[in-house]
């Protein structure tokens, strides 16, 4: 799992350099576009919701403890988001739509392009090692 995900700072830490300082806004101002992004996914098809919540949790954890609280304490996203922080889980569910979407907007794309073979396969092979990497993620551990 990339690190950037995982990384946190200590709550209740202040921040100690004039980097800190400066970027915290800007950490601040793209979590919450991730956060509006993620909600218009939840409400268009084919258009992701989780991944831009997961970015914004990660953005949050640089600039705002309370707004990544809020998130992942969610009552509808928190329990993905915490599973996905906690093992790099994807429910079962989420693995068949994500890779619903991705076959879709593939057929879509070649439906609507017509492309020649070079760039049937450029564009098929990100989205099936995509798909692979969605499928080989764990499915998140039963809570009690």
């Amino acid at each position: 799992m990339p690190e950037f995900l995982l990384m946190r700072r200590a709550p209740g830490s202040a921040p100690h350099s004039f980097f800190t300082r400066v970027s915290r806004p800007l950490w601040l101002s793209l979590g919450l576009l991730m956060v509006v992004l993620g909600f218009i996914g939840a409400l268009l098809p084919l258009m992701p919701t989780t991944i831009f919540l997961i970015l914004a949790a990660a953005c949050f954890a640089r600039s705002s403890p309370r707004l990544e609280t809020w998130l992942l304490t969610h009552s509808r996203f928190g329990p993905t988001l915490r599973a996905w922080r906690e093992d790099g889980a994807i429910g079962p569910r989420a693995k068949m739509m994500a890779c619903a979407g991705i076959a879709i907007g593939y057929v879509l794309f070649w439906l609507g392009a017509r492309p020649g073979l070079l760039l049937t396969l450029l564009v098929a092979l990100p989205m099936a090692g995509c798909a692979a990497f969605i499928l080989t993620r764990p499915s998140p551990a039963a809570r009690r």
